[in-house]
């Protein structure tokens, strides 16, 4: 029998229900959201619950570390449940735990905190931003710097894994890479448009971040060097300088500044706080380290053509850790 006789007998297989695939990315997607549905609820009730038994007050690492790990605790046993159900591992969904904290982590963590350090300064030079005072001293500095790590570092991986985790390697078995880029972006940005204050330019810098996130997926395989661009960022942000984000000021801030300039200049304010500047700024650097990794282009599989996708996992190559040549 030739090549186009077994992949059109392949191709009357699938219906409805199933694909190239297996299950359809659709049908996944929703048992996805009936697990985190739940859980997530649950994880509501259980912040409420940790933050009345511990007093803790919103802007402190404790509120931030408790608020951020239950949440992320929830979408890590959403994303493992669906994981054994596929017969996959978290690595598949762009978080493998042997490059936690690799090289492109920090090499992507110094680009953003040099980049945030050289943004500020431009827009102090332009006089509109004052780096203030010292707000902490001695062993201070040191406590609060350690401490921020932990909740900044749950809020990177909670926001990134949830729009480009399962959600974008599942759509990428259904409708490519760049559509279902495409899609978690806009997703992405229209949450922060709902956001008080997320409108004007917010929610359009917030869409262009996600992509050039998804670009660095796409060069790397993972997660690792955006989220160390994004982890460090809110830490210079909230500790190092002392800049509001998400409407909150940070307790327990190095420098104490402010900005005091044209809506034009700073950025104004929007999604409850953060800058379209720095969105924007961030998108920018992860897509120029995107641009000067040496990786290869992942290329999913999903055509009618292409072999089905337990015979990938078999030779150990998944969708995330193909590549082209």
């Amino acid at each position: 029998m030739s090549d186009t006789s077994l992949r059109l007998a392949e191709t009357a297989r699938y219906n409805t229900l199933t694909g190239p695939n297996g299950l359809r990315a659709g049908w996944r997607l929703l048992i996805f959201y009936a697990i985190f549905a739940p859980l997530f609820y649950a994880a509501s009730r259980i912040v409420d619950a940790l933050t009345q038994k511990l007093h803790t007050t919103e802007g402190t690492p404790l509120a931030g570390t408790v608020l951020m790990g239950v949440f992320f605790g929830a979408l890590l046993l959403a994303s493992g449940i669906m994981a054994r159900i596929e017969r996959r591992t978290i690595a598949d969904y762009g978080l493998p735990w042997r490059r936690a904290f690799c090289g492109q982590f920090w090499l992507g963590a110094a680009f953003s905190f040099a980049s945030l350090t050289v943004l500020l300064l431009a827009i102090h030079l332009a006089g509109a931003f004052s780096f203030g005072s010292l707000a902490l001293h001695g062993a201070d500095m040191w406590k609060y710097g350690v401490f921020w790590t932990v909740p900044l570092f749950l809020s990177a991986v909670l926001e990134d894994f949830f729009y480009r985790g399962y959600l974008l390697f599942t759509l990428t078995t259904g409708i490519g890479f760049w559509p279902a880029a495409v899609v978690t972006s806009l997703w992405m940005g229209g949450m922060h448009h709902l956001n008080p204050g997320g409108h004007g330019l917010g929610p359009v810098a917030a869409f262009l971040y996600c992509m050039a996130t998804c670009m660095g997926i796409r060069r790397t395989g993972d997660l690792w060097m955006a989220l160390g661009i994004h982890a460090v960022w809110s830490w210079g942000e909230i500790f190092f300088y002392g800049v509001v984000s998400s409407g909150f000021p940070g307790q327990g801030h190095l420098f104490n500044s402010s900005f005091h300039g044209p809506a034009w200049l700073t950025g104004g304010v929007w999604a409850g706080g953060e800058r379209t500047q720095y969105r924007a700024a961030r998108g920018l650097g992860d897509l120029i380290l995107s641009g000067a990794s040496r990786s290869k282009i992942p290329q999913p599989c999903r055509s009618p053509g292409s072999p089905p996708l337990a015979r990938i996992l078999a030779s150990g190559r998944t969708a995330y850790q193909r590549h082209l040549g």
